[in-house]
């Protein structure tokens, strides 16, 4: 089962058509990777270790608006580990129900600071994330 992150859209989360902006998605979705990451991950490990996970490319399907003190339920998995990068699969729904407000797939590379360069997902982070791969999320 994937991770859950809930959301209360907030009066500075909308637009002047009164639904949440579609850039507030990112930072949603951000807010729940993170949280995942806390809570699924060795998250002082992966802070030690020089490397970061760098987003490369997200595509988001925006499929009904959120609108003013809605709670969202933001489900976050790993869903592809390639040899270069990973792709994780999130949906936001309306906290309860089976609603879809959004779906992302979003694409990132593992970066080494010291090297200057994206590097091959390998050894303990690749073990981290194989232990942290949703099969529903596929």
């Amino acid at each position: 089962m994937p991770h859950q992150t809930y959301i209360k859209v907030r009066g500075y989360h909308l637009d002047l058509y009164g639904h949440v902006n579609n850039a507030r998605y990112l930072e949603f979705l951000e807010e729940a990777r993170w949280t995942f990451f806390e809570e699924h991950g060795d998250l002082p490990w992966f802070l030690a270790s020089g490397l970061a996970l760098v987003v490369v490319n997200i595509n988001i399907d925006y499929r009904r608006p959120a609108l003013m003190n809605e709670e969202l339920a933001v489900s976050t998995g790993v869903a592809e580990i390639g040899r270069r990068s990973a792709v994780m699969r999130q949906k936001v729904t309306l906290a309860g129900t089976d609603t879809v407000v959004a779906e992302a797939a979003v694409t990132f590379v593992v970066y080494d600071g010291q090297a200057g360069r994206a590097v091959e997902l390998g050894g303990r982070l690749k073990e981290l994330l194989e232990a942290m791969r949703d099969q529903d999320a596929n």
